[in-house]
């Protein structure tokens, strides 16, 4: 296992830290923000996104290791910003708690989109190492001078919302060096540790497969569904995240489905799933096939990784990574593609996956698998 520790700064950076909780904050901070978009015209700053590097990673420490309600900058800080530019940007959190475990590392990560979609003005798009943030100006005009209280105001819903969460320390870096970095050396190795993982359990082991609700502010329809040899859409949770998830709160996004029985093995169709994806989507769909490009695709909400595209000149299906900016052979490029697949949408001819799925020996295995 990789080695869970803090992040060692080098004693000459520039940092700013700050410990306890704010008073108030400069922006309104509810769920009803989830789904605000930002477009470029109304942008203050970019962090992260497809311009600059970047990445969120939760750590799991003792609980005398981590200084509760403690944040520290490290770089440019939204005052040193220039309007209209994008930067690289790290968000590292630091839990501990009685509950708090190496397992429920990625599921406290993944909530940060959750999370900071709450506050006024801050676009959070994406996981892991995809992040895209953008601040409005209007938030900047209201009174948000400092990065420092966009992690307050984090870290005290993360604390309001997963109560298993005792104590939780930010460390927030927009230092390019910095950022590429621990990306390579830190977050890679955990990333593919968790992907890893998994991979010798499958679909037949299991009598339970969980679900991902999180992108249904951005896509109201869609039934992410996670199982053994098929990790979710954004690639950040895996079947045992899940399971750790449901268990420490089973009425959150992460929630059981029970498999129910088996009606295509090949295309990975279950009963129970069926009746999940019709009761989520409210009627839309009433059935999904987990390994199915064509026939009852899965739905794509809109935080894939990598979108699948069909080619009728060869019938044939090929795929795009999110970080590739140019067009794919069919013409289009990820953003254009992206607007078609996403938005919970069962769209015939298009797939959005996480990138670990193509390492399951299910991967659309109805269509010929990489034979196609």
């Amino acid at each position: 296992m990789v080695e869970r520790k803090k992040i060692e700064l080098p004693a000459d950076v520039k940092k700013v830290e700050s410990v306890g909780e704010e008073a108030e904050f400069p922006f309104d901070i509810s769920p009803m923000y989830e789904g605000e978009r930002i477009r470029k015209n109304e942008m203050y700053v970019e962090l992260g996104g497809t311009e600059q590097p970047g990445f969120e990673l939760v750590l799991a420490l003792p609980e005398e290791e981590v200084e509760d309600m403690k944040v520290t900058i490290v770089g440019p800080d939204l005052g040193e910003m220039e309007e209209g530019k994008a930067y690289p940007y790290a968000m590292i959190y630091y839990v501990a708690g009685s509950q708090v475990e190496t397992d429920l590392e990625p599921v406290i990560e993944r909530r940060n989109h959750d999370f900071q979609n709450y506050l006024e003005g801050y676009m959070h798009l994406n996981q892991r190492y995809d992040i895209w943030i953008r601040l409005g100006k209007g938030a900047i005009k209201k009174g948000l001078k400092s990065l420092v209280q966009i992690a307050k105001a984090t870290m005290m819903l993360f604390k309001n919302e997963l109560p298993f969460i005792e104590k939780i320390e930010t460390l927030y870096i927009t230092e390019a060096t910095m950022v590429e970095k621990l990306l390579n050396e830190v977050a890679m190795p955990i990333y593919d540790e968790r992907d890893a993982r998994v991979e010798a359990l499958h679909d037949e082991d299991v009598d339970e497969f969980y679900s991902c609700t999180l992108c249904q502010s951005f896509a109201p329809t869609n039934v992410c569904v996670v199982s053994p040899d098929r990790p979710s859409l954004c690639g950040a949770i895996s079947w045992f995240d899940g399971r750790a998830a449901a268990r420490v709160d089973p009425e959150g996004p992460n929630r059981a489905i029970p498999k129910g029985d088996l009606i295509d093995e090949i295309g990975g169709e279950y009963t129970g799933v069926d009746e999940f994806a019709k009761e989520e989507s409210g009627g839309e769909y009433e059935r999904i096939k987990l390994h199915s490009f064509f026939e009852y695709p899965h739905t794509s909400c809109g935080c894939f990784e990598v979108i699948g595209f069909y080619m009728p000149e060869v019938d044939g299906i090929g795929w795009v990574h999110r970080g590739y900016p140019e067009p794919a052979p069919n013409g289009l490029p990820f953003s254009t593609m992206a607007g078609q697949t996403g938005g919970g949408k069962q769209i015939i001819g298009f797939l959005g996956i996480g990138i670990s799925y193509f390492r399951s020996k299910k991967f659309i295995q109805a269509d010929g698998g990489w034979y196609r």
